[in-house]
């Protein structure tokens, strides 16, 4: 005969092996995460350096970016697009990077007059990638995490 005893840790210890293998698979996710969006934002700003005439005209004609001149905006987003990501891959000052470009992210659907379901979509999952990076940290496998590690105070 099973016991109550026998039965809770029967059921508990499955739940136990999920926990551990979630918790090993973090630093991995976190990491997929920095370079997915990283990839997004620093190609986005590499096009804008292309033709930065081009880039000058969109944000005149096409981006309306809220309080910010277009001859100001340019190259704010632009650095921002570009800067960012390097710190979000390599996870230094990782959650000021992520909030960083949640920033554009945001400035970026705000500043189109319209925008496609699709694109929407896109700009969506890249907040929520954002987010979790800036809530939860850039993961064990940062320098943010290396820092904490070698008796630093930077928080995951």
């Amino acid at each position: 005969m099973i016991t109550k005893n026998r039965t809770m840790q029967l059921l508990v210890r499955p739940w136990g092996w999920m926990n551990a293998v979630l918790d090993a698979l973090q630093p991995l996710a976190c990491l997929l995460a920095r370079l997915y969006v990283a990839q997004v934002f620093f190609a986005s700003g590499l096009t804008k350096l292309r033709d930065w005439d081009i880039t000058l005209a969109l944000f005149t004609d096409e981006y309306k970016v809220p309080l910010l001149p277009p001859e100001i905006a340019a190259p704010l987003g632009t650095a921002g697009e570009l800067g960012l990501p390097v710190l979000l891959v390599l996870g230094l000052g990782g959650r000021f990077a992520a909030l960083g470009l949640s920033v554009v992210n945001a400035v970026a659907v705000v500043s189109l007059m319209e925008v496609a379901p699709a694109a929407l979509q896109q700009h969506i999952t890249w907040a929520v990638l954002l987010a979790a990076l800036a809530l939860f940290g850039p993961g064990a496998w940062s320098v943010d995490g290396w820092w904490q590690r070698n008796g630093g105070n930077l928080r995951r």
